[in-house]
């Protein structure tokens, strides 16, 4: 089944993974988490961040990366990290793709990283400042894959027959 994934490694802030669930049930891309957790997924943050949108959600769970790569041998994945050298743009995304991100107070690992420099790619943004919100970097790499695939599956405005107001 060809489709997006957005892998969290233990993701800390409750709105955060709320916001990604909801660019997940937007798109159709499946949410995948990697425990520990830094919130309990019954906390009310997150779910308000998520809304009405739990039930169009496919979420996973794993219990640490050794789970997640065990379950998905085979992923095609790209690590999101502020120290790699490739631009996320520069990458020809397969149909089937595991999108993976950090903790927001450190990223993924770095021993993780400096396994697979292949694999790591960056968004662009001005020097010296840390990290962009994990949900906006999630959010932007979901778009640059669905542009990629001519948002295959998506409402287009040009597909609108008249205003959407």
């Amino acid at each position: 089944m060809n489709r997006i994934h957005i892998v969290l490694h233990e993701p800390e802030i409750p709105q955060n993974t709320g916001n990604i669930a909801r660019t997940c049930a937007a798109t159709g891309a499946a949410l995948h988490l990697i425990r520990p957790l830094g919130f309990a997924i019954d906390d009310r943050k997150l779910k308000r961040a998520g809304l009405d949108y739990w039930h169009q959600l496919d979420i996973f769970y794993y219990d640490g990366m050794d789970d997640f790569f065990a379950q998905h041998p085979a992923a095609d994945f790209y690590c999101f990290s502020t120290k790699a050298q490739r631009c996320y743009t520069e990458v020809a995304y397969p149909a089937e793709v595991y999108l993976m991100f950090g903790k927001e107070t450190q990223g993924l690992p770095e021993e993780f990283l400096h396994a697979h420099p292949d694999r790591c790619v960056r968004i662009p943004m001005r020097q010296g400042l840390r990290s962009l919100n994990l949900s906006n970097s999630a959010a932007i790499a979901v778009y640059e894959v669905l542009r990629q695939q001519d948002f295959a599956g998506l409402k287009t405005a040009g597909e609108l027959t008249q205003f959407a107001w």
